[in-house]
């Protein structure tokens, strides 16, 4: 959210790491002057305040860096933690595991009382299953 906010102001051409660190730099100029002194230019000074450091947004005005940094920040923690966070919390249980859980319980509860065994070992009944002979099962091939 940042970096999109942030390249918002920025020409494509600009828009590349070597430009960005060479904007950051501070230059000195080496053309011939009277007394021999150097001149240096500065990055961009904020005409609002007189020792403000930009949250990284915009370099050029102190109100909507500011507006940007509340911005990104309300959008990003409020927003995507907060109400987020509850949605996920509350969200219904969309793969039915509560439900799944009650059913096995129920039908626990269910096989007790009849006096049945809690797992039936033959859950399908054998004789209603064509299973193949030894002989045929000896010549495959077994991958596990």
């Amino acid at each position: 959210m940042a970096g999109i906010i942030k390249f918002r102001n920025m020409p494509i051409m600009q828009r590349c790491v070597w430009n960005h660190v060479n904007k950051m730099s501070r230059n000195i100029s080496t053309k011939k002057t009277s007394d021999n002194a150097t001149t240096t230019t500065a990055p961009p000074v904020c005409k609002d305040e007189k020792n403000w450091v930009s949250y990284g947004f915009d370099y050029n005005s102190h109100k909507e860096d500011t507006n940007v940094h509340n911005a990104s920040f309300f959008f990003s923690v409020t927003l995507c933690l907060v109400f987020g966070g509850f949605a996920w919390a509350y969200a219904p249980d969309t793969h039915l595991r509560d439900w799944a859980q009650r059913e096995a319980f129920l039908e626990l509860r269910r096989r007790e009382k009849a006096g049945l065994k809690p797992i039936d070992p033959n859950f399908i009944d054998p004789k209603l299953m064509k299973l193949p002979s030894d002989a045929e099962i000896c010549n495959i091939e077994t991958i596990i």
